[in-house]
């Protein structure tokens, strides 16, 4: 299994689109990390104006399902800003626990700042 991830695409980059505009509204990604370890990590970005609908969540829980069904994963990742609630909020509707808070985990705007990480496991 290994091997044969590990000569597969790692990233699928996706973009989110309004259902009856067909306008695109965000993006998506799942990167394997590490293959030998069925370990992927997903990210995700909606504009403002769609937030609250419900569907960074339905993107999570999608990213979610095709990594366990068609990448045969075994753990996939995520990271917010301990201050971004509404992304909290999407990984704990689509299954993620919080594991823990990295202190001054990333260089943002001239400053350290934090994350939470969380995991769901397949």
């Amino acid at each position: 299994m290994a091997h044969t991830m590990a000569t597969r695409r790692r990233t699928f980059i996706l973009g989110i689109h309004h259902r009856a505009t067909g306008r695109i509204i965000g993006g998506a990604r799942i990167t394997v990390q590490k293959p030998e370890h069925r370990l992927a990590d997903i990210g995700y970005v909606l504009h403002r104006q769609f937030w609250n609908h419900g569907l960074g969540t339905e993107a999570a829980r999608l990213l979610v399902q095709f990594g366990f069904e068609s990448l045969h994963l075994h753990r996939i990742e995520a990271t917010c800003d301990p201050a971004n609630i509404g992304s909290r909020r999407v990984l704990e509707k689509a299954g993620f626990h919080l594991e823990g808070h990295l202190r001054e985990h990333l260089w943002v705007r001239g400053r350290w700042r934090d994350s939470l990480i969380f995991a769901v496991l397949e």
